[in-house]
């Protein structure tokens, strides 16, 4: 069977980086292309025997020539809030990549309208991903716990959400990259039966927790009691924890981020699918584990 080559980009944070570490078992080395900001990160991947490339979304200049000689590509979302300057770079990202001759595009989405029957979110850090998607058809939990953090307890959590459900099908991030790996491999070792090519697939936990149920969690591993206080979308957004966090190119997107509040409400965040337990052979981590090996 001839070679099939595949990238990762960028190949390095939660969901790249997963991706690496669960493709290079599972792919012949000498076929992989890992491209990243920062290639050092990769040197253990090259070492191995993959090609490691340095590009970064906000240059265009090494973007143009990061994707020859592969295959497939695996595109992961560019690292921001902002939504048109996002999207605008997916565009950029994968028109170098057609131009490159990339024959097929992984693209790594949000869960929010996680349903079939539903392509529309009221979150505004969904709005990118869903206008990447559309492109391509014609391409963690503190953050919604106001960055809790269990080393500087604080008695309350203040969200612009009450805690009740519907929920969240939590995943740890390492276990898309596993499965996204997997999804690849399966693609590479043979196209034309691949029953996902041209779909929207959804990678999800199993188990899907209220936010009050997820702060219960973290109250247990903490030992210290911890209440949600509804606030507005403002008011979130002014939190000291929470603007730093959101903002890119000295914009604040803080409450504009908010808005994902009201997709957990409208229930965007709750399809829970079986496919991610299929692909991996197993029950994806559970929230209560991930959280518990993080502290």
């Amino acid at each position: 069977m001839a070679s099939h080559r595949i990238g990762v980009f960028p190949a390095s944070g939660g969901i790249g980086g997963g991706t690496v570490k669960h493709l290079l078992p599972r792919h012949p080395a000498k076929d992989l292309v890992f491209i990243a900001r920062n290639p050092a990160n990769l040197d253990f991947a090259a070492a191995a025997g993959a090609t490691v490339r340095k590009a970064d979304y906000d240059f265009n200049a090494n973007l143009e020539h990061a994707f020859e000689d592969i295959d497939t590509l695996f595109l992961i979302s560019y690292a921001s809030v902002e939504v048109e300057h996002r999207a605008e770079r997916h565009r950029t990202a994968i028109d170098f990549a057609i131009r490159a001759g990339v024959k097929y595009i992984f693209y790594g989405s949000l869960g929010f309208a996680g349903r079939e029957d539903n392509k529309k979110s009221v979150a505004y850090v969904m709005q990118p991903y869903l206008m990447t998607e559309k492109y391509l058809e014609e391409c963690s939990y503190n953050l919604y716990t106001a960055f809790f953090d269990p080393r500087n307890l604080v008695d309350e959590i203040e969200i612009a959400h009450n805690g009740s459900g519907p929920g969240i099908a939590w995943v740890k991030r390492e276990k898309l990259g596993e499965g996204t790996a997997e999804l690849l491999r399966r693609f590479a070792e043979n196209l034309k039966e691949f029953k996902f090519r041209n779909k929207t697939v959804l990678l999800s936990g199993t188990k899907v927790l209220t936010l009050q149920e997820t702060v219960d969690i973290l109250v247990k591993l903490v030992k210290k009691p911890v209440t949600i206080r509804q606030v507005s979308d403002e008011e979130f957004g002014r939190q000291p924890k929470v603007g730093p966090n959101f903002t890119y190119r000295g914009v604040d997107y803080g409450t504009a981020w908010a808005s994902a509040f009201e997709a957990f409400r409208l229930g965007e965040a709750s399809a829970a699918s079986p496919l991610l337990r299929e692909l991996l052979g197993r029950e994806p981590e559970d929230f209560e584990t991930t959280i518990s090996s993080l502290l």
